[in-house]
């Protein structure tokens, strides 16, 4: 099982981003999917999440209207797009398979994480 979660880097508030993770050892298709992000010194946190098919998602209150999530299961690949950024947006960012179809289901196989660093 692989993801390699890429995209991350330095950007100013205000600016965007958009992270990929490619996947593969996985049923993707079959998978929810998840991206997660911890800055330093905290929990990993959820950020947001997408069923199997992309029909429902769910995102953390501080970042909806701002970021989406979004798969190509052709590709077995998520996203996250990433608008507006702001400082606390800071942190390392890890997408996550799910171990069922849903959202409600577990996040079991991790990436290795891609660094997101917000300047003010």
């Amino acid at each position: 099982v692989q993801l390699q979660a890429y995209g991350g880097g330095l950007v100013q508030a205000g600016g965007s981003l958009r992270l990929s993770c490619a996947t593969s050892g996985i049923t993707f298709s079959g998978s929810a999917m998840g991206w997660f992000r911890q800055a330093p010194g905290k929990e990993r946190n959820f950020v947001a999440g997408i069923n199997y098919n992309g029909g429902r998602t769910s995102y953390t209150g501080s970042v909806k209207g701002r970021f989406t999530i979004s798969r190509d299961n052709a590709k077995s690949t998520v996203y996250l797009q990433m608008n507006n950024l702001k400082p606390e947006d800071t942190a390392v960012y890890y997408c996550a398979a799910y171990s069922g179809a849903l959202i409600t289901s577990t996040p079991v196989d991790w990436g290795q994480g891609t660094q997101v660093t917000v300047s003010s």
